[in-house]
């Protein structure tokens, strides 16, 4: 059994805690100021609260930071005492990822780069995690037998955080582009045409483009950060950023709806939303 203090268990963070907790490990939460939301997940994947972050830092054996990409480094900083193997699954840029992991090691903690692809991991073949460093394997051996599947990346540090971004570039970057350009052809009247044609020639494209106004409602809110760490991730490699940077005024512009909304009213609230009049 391995003590593992989670930060902070949302939607993914309590599906990953409660596949640890399933496979014998002792997962800790840190509740102190924290919502009864997530107190309910936590206490659901069977994590074990204990007050504040100091609390956590100090019996933990590892970390696993879980959070939206524009408060990794904050998560990183709070736990500025660990000594542990600190793992940041978060989608950030690999240069952000190396900053993180300089404050970490500064604490001599061992650093573990990570990325999730998929969603909340609740049974097996839905969900990866991807880790990089030194101690990844031993990451990965604490998710055998759980829904989540962790695999090991070979090359840099930030390796993981690479993929990530990759990966991410083309799904959810592709997603906000079929919003724009569907809003577009909405515009002009020719909405109706443009389904058909889709039909012919890109058949289930309005289908995914229905699931990515869902997402844009529901999670755009999280993506318009990603969508930016990405712009970043390009820019640094020499590529044009523009693509996600405009992918994440999408998903900035994306009203916020509860995931039960009427299909047909979320989607034209969020074609609508994204138009500046």
């Amino acid at each position: 059994m391995t003590v593992i203090g989670v930060l902070h268990p949302g939607e993914m963070g309590g599906a990953v805690a409660a596949a640890l907790a399933a496979a014998g490990h002792e997962v800790l939460w840190a509740s102190a100021g924290r919502s009864t939301d997530t107190a309910r997940r936590a206490g659901a994947a069977g994590a074990v609260a204990v007050g504040d972050i100091d609390a956590l830092v100090a019996r933990s054996q590892v970390i696993l930071s879980i959070c939206p990409p524009h408060a990794a480094g904050d998560v990183a900083g709070a736990v500025s005492r660990f000594d542990g193997v600190y793992v940041d699954a978060n989608a950030v840029a690999p240069a952000n990822a190396a900053d993180i992991a300089k404050q970490v090691e500064a604490a001599g903690a061992d650093y573990v780069d990570g990325a999730i692809i998929g969603p909340p991991p609740r049974r097996d073949g839905t969900t990866r995690l991807y880790l990089s460093g030194a101690s990844a394997a031993d990451i990965a051996a604490l998710f055998a037998g759980t829904p989540l599947q962790a695999i090991v990346v070979e090359g840099a540090v930030t390796a993981a955080s690479a993929l990530k971004m990759a990966y991410a570039g083309w799904t959810k970057g592709s997603a906000a582009l079929m919003l724009a350009v569907q809003t577009l052809a909405r515009e002009h009247g020719v909405a109706d045409a443009l389904a058909e044609e889709w039909e012919l020639s890109q058949p289930g494209l309005r289908e995914r483009a229905h699931t990515a106004a869902d997402s844009a409602a529901t999670k755009g809110w999280r993506w318009s950060g990603e969508m930016r760490q990405i712009a970043e991730t390009m820019d640094g490699a020499g590529l044009p950023a523009g693509f996600h940077e405009a992918a994440a005024e999408i998903y900035d512009r994306a009203p916020r709806l509860p995931a039960d909304a009427d299909t047909e009213r979320l989607w034209n609230l969020v074609l609508e939303g994204l138009l500046r009049r």
